[in-house]
């Protein structure tokens, strides 16, 4: 991919600013927030400045705005940028800059996609932007835009396998990826808004006008019976529309896998009820709903076109894949949910290595048996985040387990495997076996790895109660499976760890996993 320029930005002195500005940005911010990083990308539908903390596997989002400028409006009939459109940009981008500077952001990229570039006024708008804004725009090609979705799918995906399709409200990007790379790729001029403008012009001629531009998909058959992973802020409302729709109890996008069916369904129903009947909708912003029929007959087009397995939304896209892009070999294989979870047992925990610690110290339990490297992830990641509640009131800490569990920004992870997470931490706190948040763990996860991340929670809790999250006092002790029967030995001289409320730990992790429990000491 065509390396993107980093704009550097000269900070002027926060004093300059507006006081109605100033107090609100730098409340409760560190002085000074240093290693900031922000992507300002200028698309055909929207305007967004993303400001990120740091350059890393998980860079943490500080600040995340968007305006719907609709810059790419009417390309299609004029050629132009609309002024009305421009104007709406133009305040975003200078609103956009004045934040910039004010946080402190070290590093900026100001990216524009279709619109402005195909549009025959966009020197204009260019020139508008850097002499109104202070703005350095760099216009990315459709091959670069379309590796740099790729990249971002691969950043929270990392095991994508399929084809990404990432729709604009000026193009559509369709990349092949595999093992963490990118391959074949395609820029189509059939993005939201060109979808829309055909459609209210002639609703028949909109399935023609999106057969005759995928049919330049000369490799579509690499990805038969695979994955397709949908990329756009239309596509994702339509995910939303379809978690709605079919009561899916975790309103998560990111990761959200529908059925390859699941795209013709959303054209019939989409055909049948009034548009604005979609606001009831949660996370369905207004401005998208005109674009949502043209979107799903394109949807439902590419799906069959490409013969894919099932529909998957990503959550990340071009901004992540411009961040991925610039990571180390070494960083980029990182796993981000693992990282993540790091990250935030160090930020709530009392002990940052006791994670680690606790997982090494309970795996000949549950390694030994041939553990799929799924779920060993997963309790590596239960185990990272197995002290974030000790700052809770105990009445709730297992509340705050399963809600930082199922609704943490976390990537690189299913609605099963959330629901799975839940189910650790709920009894790494203490979680009642009635409780009604089961319920839906249930709807979430398979019985049998919600029966096994129930042991985990048990192992953790024992573990923590056995050491009180001291390193000592756990490498002092060993938890392996012997014969039929759990065993927790004791080193020479650490004895005197073991008490009732450890045994009756002991017991219950014994019995979710239907064995017997023993204590040896020397």
């Amino acid at each position: 991919m065509p390396k993107i320029a980093v704009q550097t930005r000269s900070i002027p002195n926060v004093a300059s600013l507006s006081m109605i500005t100033q107090p609100a940005l730098l409340a409760g911010l560190p002085a000074p927030l240093r290693g900031l990083n922000a992507i300002i990308d200028i698309g055909s539908n929207s305007v967004r400045l993303v400001v990120y903390q740091g350059l890393s596997r998980t860079s943490p989002t500080l600040f995340n705005e968007k305006v719907m400028a609709g810059l790419g409006r009417g390309l299609a009939s004029s050629g132009r940028l609309g002024k009305g459109s421009m104007e709406i940009a133009i305040g975003a981008l200078a609103r956009f800059a004045a934040l910039a500077d004010a946080m402190g952001v070290e590093t900026m990229r100001t990216v524009a996609t279709a619109a402005v570039r195909e549009a025959h006024n966009s020197g204009e708008f260019i020139a508008r932007v850097e002499r109104e804004c202070g703005l350095s725009i760099e216009i990315i090609s459709g091959e670069a835009e379309a590796r740099g979705a790729a990249l971002g799918v691969i950043a929270g995906i990392p095991d994508a396998d399929g084809i990404v399709g990432d729709l604009g409200g000026g193009s559509l990007e369709l990349i092949r990826v595999a093992g963490g790379e990118a391959f074949e790729r395609i820029s189509l001029p059939i993005g939201s808004l060109r979808l829309d403008a055909v459609r209210k012009r002639d609703r028949r001629s909109l399935a023609p006008f999106i057969k005759r531009a995928l049919d330049l998909v000369d490799w579509a058959e690499a990805g038969r019976g695979k994955p397709f992973y949908m990329v756009g802020g239309s596509w994702r409302a339509l995910a939303q529309v379809h978690i709605y729709d079919s009561g899916h109890p975790l309103p998560i996008v990111h990761q959200y896998e529908m059925p390859a069916t699941a795209p013709a369904s959303l054209v019939r129903m989409l055909s049948q009820i009034e548009i604005s009947s979609l606001k009831a909708v949660p996370n369905v912003s207004t401005s998208r709903l005109p674009s949502l029929p043209g979107a799903a007959m394109l949807l439902a087009a590419t799906v069959k076109r490409l013969g894919s397995s099932s529909v998957i939304a990503s959550g990340f896209g071009l901004r992540e894949g411009l961040l991925f892009a610039q990571l180390s070999a070494e960083q980029q294989r990182l796993d981000p949910l693992i990282e993540a979870a790091r990250g935030e047992g160090a930020r709530q925990g009392r002990f940052a290595e006791h994670g680690d610690l606790l997982f090494t110290w309970m795996n000949p339990l549950f390694a030994a048996n041939g553990e799929p490297p799924a779920e060993r992830r997963l309790r590596l990641a239960a185990c990272l985040l197995s002290d974030i509640a000790w700052r809770a009131h105990p009445d709730f800490r297992a509340e705050r387990g399963v809600d930082t569990a199922l609704h943490g920004n976390w990537v690189a992870i299913t609605s099963a495997e959330r629901g799975a997470l839940a189910m650790a931490l709920h009894y790494t706190f203490g979680g009642a076996a009635d409780a009604p948040v089961l319920a839906l763990l249930a709807k979430l996860a398979p019985p049998q790895l919600l029966a096994q991340a129930r042991a985990w929670g048990l192992a953790l809790r024992l573990g923590q109660r056995l050491s009180g999250g001291t390193a000592a006092a756990l490498m002092a002790s060993h938890l392996a499976r012997v014969g039929d029967a759990i065993e927790l030995r004791l080193d020479a001289g650490s004895a005197s760890l073991f008490g009732d409320a450890v045994g009756r730990r002991l017991k219950l992790l014994g019995t979710a996993l239907g064995l017997e429990t023993r204590v040896a000491a020397p």
